[in-house]
């Protein structure tokens, strides 16, 4: 029987207190990051989700270092088409799952904005992101299914004999989320994917998106923040004090941030944040720090055995997998594998039976 699966998103904490201060986006404690992935793997974190963006370190050389000073934790490694050819990126995934005896899964993203998307020389409109982003999955399934040497030719992407020396780590391929709320990310993840992740909602609202992939034998996973503590009272009191002393100007950049973004995922976020009374999308769901962190940042918020409890609801809903983050980093990682995780592993084997979502198998 195969539980809930919970990830944690990044190797990188600042040491924030709060959900509206700036990252520091010109410095990498490298140090740092290699003693967060240490506990994270003692803790019996599944994966470091290790974002692409601007405004942070690439991911693929911090999985390099991370890979060898840790033995169980895997590494989602989140990246765009359209950066690297599909041939050498599947080199690149081949090698690194050789370094790390196959610890690493594949987030493909297509962008959220325009705007940065045009710092890497990128021009393409929102659903033509989309389509190159089918194409580039296409040939990795094709090289990692042995298909080779592969000839392709597509509207992105055009191979003459491709082939690699150097296969995936015990053959097969990584698991693949796609992520996107958009009828088409939600066509890419059904086509090419083994999971759809997308922002939080409801559990209610998650339920009416979830057929088609359980149908497809899928997984459907939530991004989200997580505040857990022993109590309700303790995890409001800690709540406030994330949220204290906002940065208006921090606010205003966020905002220019989403008016310029085409993602749908980025929109429906902020539109719920926006349409919550008081700030609560749910008694669970927190929207407060959405203004300030994006769409990731909705967050559920309660007592371990609440949080437990809304987690057996996503679980009824069809959802299998979760990516946390919190404030600080580590220490709400903490507090999530000691507190939460016990409870939502008792629950789990109370009700006995296979999870929704139980696993997909990677094909």
């Amino acid at each position: 029987m195969t539980g809930l699966r919970f990830h944690w998103g990044s190797a990188l904490d600042s040491g924030q207190k709060k959900s509206t201060e700036k990252y520091r986006s010109d410095v990498l404690d490298l140090d740092g990051a290699l003693d967060f992935a240490r506990e994270a793997d003692e803790l019996g974190v599944e994966s470091l989700l290790m974002a692409q963006s601007w405004s942070l370190p690439d991911p693929l050389p911090l999985i390099g270092a991370m890979v060898r000073e840790t033995s169980r934790v895997r590494f989602i490694l989140a990246y765009r088409p359209g950066l690297l050819s599909p041939t050498l990126f599947t080199q690149i995934v081949n090698t690194v799952s050789w370094m790390s005896e196959g610890r690493i899964a594949l987030n493909l993203v297509a962008g959220i904005s325009p705007v940065e998307q045009a710092y890497y020389g990128d021009f393409l409109a929102h659903d033509e992101r989309y389509a190159r982003a089918g194409e580039f999955l296409d040939v990795l399934h094709r090289l990692w299914g042995g298909k080779a040497p592969l000839t392709y030719e597509g509207a992105h992407y055009r191979l003459e004999d491709a082939q690699l020396g150097l296969g995936f780590h015990g053959g097969g391929r990584p698991e693949i989320y796609i992520s996107g709320a958009s009828e088409v990310a939600r066509r890419t993840a059904l086509d090419y994917g083994d999971c759809w992740f997308r922002y939080a909602d409801t559990p209610a609202a998650i339920a009416e998106l979830t057929g088609p992939f359980r149908e497809a034998g899928r997984e459907v996973g939530l991004r989200m923040q997580v505040l857990a503590r022993p109590t309700r009272e303790e995890a409001l009191a800690d709540l406030a004090e994330v949220m204290r002393d906002t940065d208006d100007d921090h606010r205003a950049f966020v905002a220019e941030f989403v008016a310029a973004a085409d993602s749908q995922a980025v929109r429906t976020s902020f539109r719920l944040a926006e349409q919550s009374a008081h700030g609560w999308l749910s008694p669970m769901i927190y929207t407060g720090a959405v203004a300030y962190r994006g769409g990731p940042a909705l967050c559920l918020v309660g007592s371990y055995a609440e949080v437990a409890d809304h987690l057996m609801e996503y679980r009824a809903a069809g959802v299998s997998q979760f990516i946390f983050s919190g404030w600080p980093a580590r220490d709400e990682m903490r507090r999530f594998f000691t507190g939460v995780l016990p409870l939502v592993r008792q629950r789990e084997a109370a009700l006995g039976g296979t999870p929704a979502g139980s696993g997909a198998e990677v094909r």
